[in-house]
């Protein structure tokens, strides 16, 4: 009998589809459901792709539908979608001393989106290492709000929870139904919870770099210019597009909803100044709310729209194209338009492959995005704008929803489980793909046409 082969390229996605169909039985087991209420294969399939696809969108309220049980197994899910199913399934194979064949480490590469000819396994390792002391950090930070207010056994509870959901940029809580809103007062919780968000959402890479960059500056006492010169180009890239990103999303937010009675306005200065900079960072794919999201202006859903579309950074736990990506697609235009030959970011040259794939991911992005807001619509009785924040913030695994997702049928449910589903496996696979050697399939070389442009 002849075996199958699977290559990477169609096995990250299928190790996601299989972490949603176990999640999805295990949340249709009685006991997952809290006493009183009733559990749907609809349900239990938009619960654990969401919770797989960290991406926060709910159905039913999480803290009052599941039982412990079931907000146990979509804690699971969500950190096993956070880190990536392969990555989760190779630390199980490490830590059962099992060895890695060239296909486990090649499809290892893929699934982190990393290219490592050495020293793979090392950093799969670190990165577990760092994800479980910064979310157990979390967790006791939060405790220390949430214990007094919600008892030790809830509170220690929640904490954890929402400690995972926040670095995983789920969005998901099991405090209350109006998320992060009951705290938009409290400095403490919004700030770590940015944090949290922040750190998961820049990437691993990134983590690495600067935290060695660092050591060697203290080692060596550099000075803080030095110690910038030292980072490598795509943290620059990352740190500095974040940045950018956070600070003029929030100063958007902040003009366009000061004196919104629906959301800000009722707010004293310093209040409004950190909900500005905590809606922009939740809509880096957080989707955790802090004002209620149907009472936003269409100014302010626009630049949401832009900043779910672009997402958090490469090698980490947010969804979006990635904000690499999205640098480089603008620059090979500006690149063009100033008459260069070559695409430089911090002096160095961009690879003509890079520009391809991150064009190629944009457009599919795009184009994936038209399609399922049109496909949503097709439903009838949904506004432009809540159907494409909800497709956005789906296909971009972020979460914020401007009321709309409980309210759907059969129909937009099933086009929001494909939406997040596909947001969360297709920057990955479209990277894999398009990093793929097919030189076999370019040896013919054709005359040159004529064609017209612009």
């Amino acid at each position: 009998m002849k075996k199958i082969r699977i290559s990477p390229v169609h096995f990250i996605p299928l190790s996601f589809v299989a972490a949603i169909v176990l999640g999805t039985l295990l949340l249709m087991i009685p006991a997952a459901t809290a006493p009183g209420n009733s559990t749907d294969l609809l349900t239990a399939l938009f619960t654990a792709t969401t919770s797989v696809c960290v991406t926060g969108l709910v159905v039913v309220d999480t803290y009052a539908h599941w039982s412990l049980l079931g907000q146990i197994i979509m804690l699971l899910l969500v950190q096993i979608g956070g880190l990536g199913v392969v990555a989760v399934a190779s630390m199980i194979m490490i830590l059962g001393k099992r060895k890695f064949s060239l296909g486990d480490r090649i499809l290892l590469e893929n699934s982190l989106n990393v290219e490592k000819n050495t020293g793979l396994l090392a950093f799969l390792k670190r990165v577990f290492k760092s994800v479980f002391i910064t979310e157990g950090i979390g967790a006791v930070l939060y405790a220390v709000k949430f214990v007094p207010l919600l008892g030790p056994a809830k509170g220690i509870w929640a904490s954890v929870f929402q400690s995972v959901s926040a670095f995983c940029n789920a969005g998901m809580d099991v405090i209350g139904p109006d998320s992060m809103i009951i705290f938009n007062d409290s400095p403490y919780l919004m700030i770590l919870t940015m944090i949290l968000i922040t750190l998961g959402g820049l990437g691993f890479v990134v983590w690495f770099d600067v935290a060695e960059v660092i050591r060697n500056s203290i080692r060596h006492r550099f000075s803080p210019r030095v110690m910038i010169s030292r980072l490598s180009e795509h943290s620059k890239l990352v740190l500095v597009v974040s940045a950018v990103l956070v600070v003029s999303g929030a100063a958007v937010v902040f003009f366009a909803e000061y004196s919104n009675p629906d959301t800000m306005g009722s707010m004293t200065l310093p209040d409004k100044i950190m909900n500005s900079f905590f809606q922009s960072v939740t809509f880096r794919t957080a989707g955790f709310a802090s004002v209620p999201q149907d009472g936003l202006t269409e100014e302010t859903c626009f630049t949401g729209f832009v900043l779910m579309f672009i997402g958090g950074s490469p090698v980490g736990t947010a969804g979006g194209v990635k904000t690499v990506t999205a640098v480089l697609f603008l620059f090979n235009a500006l690149s063009y338009m100033q008459g260069k030959d070559e695409t430089t970011v911090f002096r160095r040259r961009v690879t003509e492959e890079m520009m391809r794939k991150a064009s190629a991911i944009v457009f599919v992005s795009m184009s994936a995005v038209f399609i399922m807001i049109s496909l949503l619509m097709a439903g009838g009785g949904i506004a432009l704008t809540d159907a494409a924040y909800e497709i956005v913030s789906a296909l971009s695994t972020v979460g914020l929803s401007r009321n709309l997702t409980s309210h759907l049928d059969t129909y937009g449910r099933i086009i929001v489980i494909v939406s997040m589903y596909l947001g969360r496996i297709g920057p990955i696979s479209m990277a894999v793909f398009f990093s793929s050697d097919r030189r076999t399939n370019n040896m013919i070389r054709h005359s040159e046409g004529e064609f017209y442009v612009g």
